[in-house]
Formats: C-alpha cells, structure tokens, sequence
C-alpha cells in the first residue's frame, strides 16, 4: 500500500500482485482461446461436423445475425468489426444464397434490417449442435459444477465489461494543442 500526500488530502493506492498476476494469466488464456477460435482448420473441423458448406467469412456474419435475430448493417458492422460496405455485400452473397433476407427499418426506410431465414437458422443450428459435439470429449474431463462455475463466473465478467461506458477512440478525439513556454515561441 502507498500513501500520497496532496495538501489536506490523503490519496491511498493499493496494488494488489497476486491481481496483476492472475489479470496476466486471465489474458494468456483469453487471447489462447481466441486464438484456437480463429484458426482455419479448427474451423474446418467444426464444418465438417456440422456437414456445412459456407464460405468462413460469411459464416461469423451468420452466427451473428442468428444471435441478434434482428439487426441492422450498421450493427453488424459494429459486431463482426468489418466496414458496413463489406458487411453489406456479404449480407447480398447471404440473401442470395437463401440464408437471410434483408428489409427496410419501419422508422428509417434507409436502414436495411437482417434476419435469419429458415435455412439459415438450420445452419446457425447445425454449428452449435457440432460445436457441443466437439466440445463434449473435453467436458467429459471435467467436474459439472467446475463447468457450470466457469460459465457462470465468466458471463458474468463480460456483462460487467459490457456495462461500462466506453470512450471515443484517441483517433477520433479532437487533437490537443502542446502549450510551449514562452522561451519556445519565436
């Protein structure tokens, strides 16, 4: 613990290692997961359980639009964290496919809403039964309440870090002038 004096007031920090640590091993094993999510031939195992043929990029828009149920490009856009000129024309390559149908917003006749189709969502399906299949061998190992604890704990976290308010990125933020002391100003 470190007290700081300013005047008449007392600051105290507190700086927890065994935290910092546990944050550190958090992130390892978060940006792990990650990363065993994005690969391309885990990808293709998780496709060929599921006995699909899509193309992956339009796969994540899928899923996406599977779990809003409803959403606008612009959202999408937002989710998938790709441009909304992009997003747009994969949704086209999706409609046309027969995977989802895109329709004008009731307030806003310029803003496209995106829902699933009925074979769209059999895809969206056949994903999450194939990735409880491939997941299962991996549960077996492990003590129920320990799963239900981690799924649980770990909502929980992404709820939380969802309710926090969010700042404008430092590139959209109005550039500060550096104050120069006199001696520097011609």
């Amino acid at each position: 613990m470190l007290a700081v004096q300013y005047g008449h007031v007392k600051e105290v920090r507190v700086y927890y290692t065994h935290m910092d640590e546990s944050i550190r091993r958090f992130y390892e094993a978060l940006f792990d997961l990650i990363g065993l999510i994005n690969e391309p031939e885990r990808d293709q195992a998780l496709y060929r359980e599921a006995g699909i043929v899509v193309e992956r990029s339009l796969l994540r828009l899928l899923v996406a639009i599977g779990r809003r149920q409803v959403v606008g490009i612009m959202e999408l856009a937002g989710v998938v964290d790709r441009d909304h000129s992009t997003v747009s024309r994969q949704v086209a390559v999706l409609e046309r496919q027969g995977l989802v149908t895109r329709a004008p917003e009731q307030r806003d006749r310029r803003e496209r809403k995106v829902t699933l189709t009925a074979q769209g969502e059999e895809i969206v399906q056949r994903l999450q039964a194939a990735r409880e299949r491939l997941l299962q061998p991996v549960l077996a190992r492990w003590d129920e309440q320990d799963w239900l604890l981690l799924v649980t704990l770990f909502r929980r976290l992404v709820d939380d870090l969802l309710a926090l308010p969010t700042e404008a990125p430092l590139s959209s933020q109005p550039k500060r002038r550096r104050h120069r002391p006199a001696s520097e100003r011609g």
